[in-house]
């Protein structure tokens, strides 16, 4: 695991509490190393080294953030994913072996919301897990609840049968709640504020996920694959080389 001393402060403590990380990886090296990286950075971090004692480890504690490994023995990270994916919307980032493109997409598909490559540098990480917890406690600034000419308050976006409450950060479909996670309502609540604007998969990249530099375009894809699962496939149209648009009616 490499460093990079430029990033940030020494504490990550948010509020009273450190941030709880969980840390799922079968490599005894690796994983101490990450540990004790993200210890110097303020988290409290907890570890597991099959996918099973991870499953267990999540259910047992309240943690902020997951990092799971994708190849793990007992159940793997992508079978992992799926299952906390189940119970919860907490971050979940990935750490998969350089190269291994497939292991990417799966653990994509199943739910989680970013991905390091192997052998993990520090400073990548730190930010994918500052990104990450930035999403979860995201809430789009408004000047109140006041009523519009529709009599509906206005931090209340409806998009045919789609509703997305700003402030109360809620998404209801048919009148049904939808269980987003918070990257896949981040994203959401981008196209909500320009809808029918196409937003191209580098734009989204900035804004959702935070990167200030070139990323991995198929992280905007697989999440909103999962997301027109949730809210109708119909919902975000694909523009052939530009991007995504929210439809309005």
């Amino acid at each position: 695991m490499t460093s990079n001393a430029q990033v940030g402060s020494v504490s990550e403590a948010r509020g009273p509490a450190p941030v709880s990380v969980l840390v799922v990886e079968d490599d005894a090296t690796i994983r101490r190393a990450v540990q004790l990286a993200l210890e110097r950075y303020g988290y409290r971090v907890d570890v597991a080294a099959d996918g099973l004692s991870g499953l267990e480890a999540f259910r047992e504690g309240a943690h902020d953030l997951l990092i799971l490994d994708v190849m793990l023995p007992e159940l793997d990270g992508i079978g992992l994913c799926h299952r906390i994916r189940e119970e919860s919307p907490v971050p979940v980032l990935m750490m998969s072996a350089r190269g291994d493109a497939l292991d990417v997409v799966a653990g994509l598909e199943a739910g989680a919301d970013d991905y390091v490559i192997k052998p993990v540098d520090t400073a990548v990480m730190v930010a994918r897990i500052r990104a990450l917890l930035r999403r979860a406690t995201f809430r789009p600034e408004a000047e109140g609840p006041a009523a519009g000419k529709s009599g509906r308050a206005d931090h209340i976006l409806v998009f045919g049968d789609l509703s997305v409450d700003t402030l109360g950060m809620e998404v209801r479909r048919a009148g049904e709640t939808v269980s987003l996670t918070p990257t896949e309502l981040r994203l959401l609540l981008e196209f909500a504020a320009a809808p029918g604007s196409v937003l191209d998969r580098r734009r989204l990249l900035r804004d959702v996920w935070d990167y200030g530099w070139e990323g991995d375009t198929r992280v905007v894809d697989l999440c909103v694959l999962r997301l027109r699962k949730k809210i109708g496939s119909g919902r975000i149209e694909t523009v052939r080389g530009f991007g995504y648009k929210l439809v309005r009616g």
